[in-house]
């Protein structure tokens, strides 16, 4: 996860929700007509215009663009692809007015918020089949059931070790305590919940309850018997074994791993650059088990939708249906998880020792809550996260802490 990035996303989806109660949802008539007629490849309609708005790297909008001019080629339809920097209320305002027709590369845990707000065309029933992708990504578009968007790449985070310290990865949290102890230490960003959540979900901790597509935002599972585990484990790791200060940030703990100091780290694809410019010798394995059960950590889905005020939804769905097929490994540039089973499962994938770790963490690995209760997450996760850490209050206070700041959070978002 790109932490700012991603957490003044969130803070701006906030604002979409106050300022977008009132639009009411559904989609026009014309849309409906639209998706009425859609064909896929270059079966479509052609002569018309649409505009993609992306939040994608740099990088990737090139990529993207050159996709999106083959697909011009085929099918003899403009796409405009543009890198928005706006924040989401001000994108939500633009999906209004029909300033673009596709967003291409939105982080999934603000999908809710303009589903919600009417502004998200349903993907129509037979456009797209789902066993293409891996089942975390799906479950990433699911919302009450239905499918809004369509998965473009994967991110999540791994264990991070130092080879010349640790021949081989730790296959459980216990062997690993005792090889940091003996070999070099151990230190992540434990304070940011992003993180923490794994060690929570390991044993049956939840955000919110899925019923079958359905997240159920009164049954809040963070203080659940197999979350206290959790919670309880996170501190002796800072209490206990003094692995790391209770003040440690995320750049401090890759600092650490960086420079030898530790032997242990966790995180995501976006750490790799640094490490491999700093020479330091690490391998990528898929986070270890906890009291016998796999950590599951947060999968995080750049998605695909189309905008349901859009004229022109018979072409960007179009778009999207090409890219499954055409873009597919558009990740390599953002240096991302691919989402296709075909290519999770090629042998390039497979005989890579880096990307093989992150993809096997992210089978374990739970979509962040993608609606937009899951604003009133957060801020409850870190404090409850410091004051453990800090050994202020114990785990069961934390636990009992962050469930019930995320109701009052839930309650006043919703007055």
């Amino acid at each position: 996860m790109r932490n700012g990035k991603w957490l003044a996303g969130l803070l701006a989806a906030a604002l979409v929700a106050v300022a977008l109660a009132g639009c009411g949802g559904g989609q026009s008539q014309q849309g409906q007509q639209d998706q009425g007629s859609q064909q896929s490849g270059t079966g479509g309609p052609t002569g018309k215009t649409i505009t993609v708005f992306s939040h994608l790297t740099p990088n990737e909008i090139k990529e993207l663009q050159s996709l999106a001019a083959k697909y011009s080629q085929e099918t003899g339809n403009k796409v405009n692809v543009v890198q928005s920097e706006a924040d989401f209320q001000a994108e939500a305002l633009a999906a209004q007015s029909k300033k673009f027709d596709v967003m291409y590369g939105l982080p999934h845990d603000n999908l809710g918020t303009f589903q919600r707000a009417g502004l998200v065309a349903e993907v129509p029933e037979g456009l797209i089949d789902w066993s293409t992708f891996s089942p975390v990504a799906v479950e990433g578009v699911t919302i009450e059931g239905k499918k809004w968007a369509v998965p473009v790449a994967l991110e999540t985070y791994a264990l991070f070790y130092n080879t010349e310290k640790v021949p081989e990865p730790p296959a459980s949290f216990e062997e690993l305590v005792q090889n940091a102890k003996e070999k070099g230490g151990f230190a992540f960003d434990i304070n940011n919940f992003y993180y923490s959540f794994a060690f929570l979900a390991a044993n049956g901790g939840y955000v919110f309850k899925n019923n079958n597509g359905t997240l159920d935002v009164s049954d809040i599972g963070l203080a659940n018997e197999g979350a206290l585990k959790g919670w309880e484990f996170l501190q002796k790791l800072v209490t206990e074994h003094k692995f790391m200060d209770p003040s440690i940030a995320g750049d401090i703990a890759e600092g650490m791993f960086t420079q030898g100091k530790t032997a242990f780290f966790i995180s995501g694809p976006w750490s790799v650059a640094g490490l491999k410019e700093a020479g330091t010798p690490f391998a990528v394995a898929p986070l270890p088990t906890l009291s016998g059960n796999p950590l599951r950590p947060f999968v995080g889905v750049q998605v695909a939708f189309v905008n349901a005020r859009s004229d022109n939804q018979d072409v960007a769905f179009d778009f999207i249906k090409w890219m499954v097929k055409n873009g597919a490994e558009l990740y390599k540039v953002g240096n991302r998880l691919p989402v296709v089973n075909e290519v999770l499962n090629s042998t390039e994938v497979q005989n890579d020792p880096i990307l093989r770790g992150f993809v096997e963490s992210s089978k374990n690995g739970i979509p962040m809550p993608n609606i937009p209760e899951v604003q009133a997450m957060w801020t409850p996760g870190a404090n409850a996260l410091k004051a453990l850490t800090a050994g202020e209050i114990t785990p069961e206070q934390a636990a009992q802490q962050v469930v019930q700041e995320m109701k009052l959070g839930i309650e006043q978002m919703r007055k």
